[in-house]
């Protein structure tokens, strides 16, 4: 993100049926930086806002469009306002949004928002979502970013209207800490990269260390900075993983784009896609359609997955469980193989070890392998799974 503009504009292309209650589950959608970084535009709008239908990803759950960086003027308007670049977007921000209204989705709400200035004057739809990103964040003379952050959401409160409110402050300060009191959704390390497992200059490994915000950190590392984060995850305030890099990277392989989702879903990240999805490959598309992990990730329960350390060996094998509300199972289980000198492993989860999780005293467990489709025999005691490739993750959802 370039810290010339304190908001991106986010547009909720899609809205949900019934009553809307405000992040209790993690938001999916589309955002344009991974893929466009500064060079968005309306033809990218309208051709993305008509692949959210025609591929199935609105109905699957995604059903925020986000325009970040780009789209602005690079001076505001007289009456204080940011204004959208004309030569970017010539028919204007206000047509846009109408004409998707009418051409894409005439039975659901469309909005551009912008600033506080301009929510606070205006009508918008019931359910609409706002991202507020840390710019200018390092410079002297600054706010603390929690109050500058709580100034937003008054005004967002002000407007009357049900605004999901997203901040970007990458992990600064442990914003799990203190972001649940006013936003609906925070960014818990630096940006992300298509890169699985090596991370940019700088980026260090865990939650808590000094240098989080660095950008480029890889979904290894980002998996790893949630050992400290998950238990922090609730209804109401998501600690966000950043965009999902599945279909941005086209050397990733199916299993790396399994893996990524899954630990996103279960994790309960939000899930946003980054990647062109008028181009995307199939492949990746059918991850990101995955129902079970979309499930796992938008469940009645909000409980996020934890690490389970004495079942997990580190450079080798992680294990990762939790409860889970998701038709007739109740846990849930992962199993990553990301041993780079073994490229298979034997992975076993004895039950009791599981957090949560005891077995099932009437008899064998029911497993439901979620990649494979199909359903495991099990022991009353564990499981074995066999034979699990390199950058594989193993979902299990469980049952008695």
């Amino acid at each position: 993100m370039l810290w010339f503009y304190a908001l991106a504009t986010v547009a909720p292309v899609f809205g949900l049926t019934g009553p809307f209650k405000r992040a209790q589950r993690p938001q999916m959608g589309w955002n344009s930086w991974n893929t466009f970084k500064l060079g968005i535009n309306q033809t990218i709008v309208e051709g993305t806002a008509q692949a959210l239908v025609d591929t199935g990803l609105r109905d699957a759950g995604y059903t925020y469009l986000v325009m970040d960086d780009g789209w602005q003027n690079l001076t505001r308007g007289p009456d204080g306002r940011q204004q959208a670049n004309a030569t970017r977007f010539p028919s204007g921000l206000k047509v846009l949004a109408d004409e998707l209204h009418e051409k894409v989705m005439p039975e659901y709400s469309v909005v551009v928002s912008n600033q506080a200035v301009w929510v606070m004057k205006n009508s918008t739809p019931k359910r609409t979502q706002t991202g507020y990103d840390n710019c200018g964040g390092f410079y002297g003379n600054t706010r603390p970013v929690q109050e500058r952050f709580q100034i937003m959401s008054r005004a967002l409160k002000n407007t009357g209207r049900d605004i999901f409110y997203a901040v970007c402050q990458w992990g600064h300060q442990w914003p799990w800490y203190w972001a649940d009191q006013f936003t609906d959704s925070y960014r818990m390390s630096g940006d992300i990269h298509a890169k699985f497992c090596d991370d940019g200059n700088s980026v260090c490994k865990t939650a808590y260390c000094l240098n989080t915000g660095y950008a480029g950190v890889s979904v290894l590392t980002m998996i790893r900075k949630m050992r400290e984060i998950s238990g922090f995850q609730k209804k109401g305030s998501w600690a966000d993983m950043d965009m999902l890099e599945v279909g941005v990277n086209r050397n990733f392989t199916l299993h790396q784009d399994q893996t990524h989702l899954s630990f996103w879903a279960a994790l309960k990240s939000p899930l946003i896609i980054g990647a062109d999805i008028t181009t995307i490959r199939r492949s990746s598309l059918d991850v990101l359609l995955k129902k079970e992990i979309i499930g796992i990730n938008q469940d009645d329960l909000g409980v996020a997955v934890s690490y389970v350390a004495e079942l997990s060996k580190e450079d080798e094998i992680q294990v990762w469980a939790g409860p889970v509300k998701y038709k007739r199972y109740n846990h849930v289980a992962l199993a990553l193989n990301y041993n780079v000198v073994n490229h298979t492993a034997d992975i076993e989860l004895p039950w009791s070890k599981l957090p949560g999780f005891q077995g099932c005293k009437n008899g064998n467990v029911r497993v439901r392998d979620v990649w494979e489709d199909k359903d495991l025999v099990s022991g009353k005691e564990s499981i074995t799974l066999q034979e699990v490739v390199q950058d594989q993750t193993k979902v299990l959802l469980l049952s008695c």
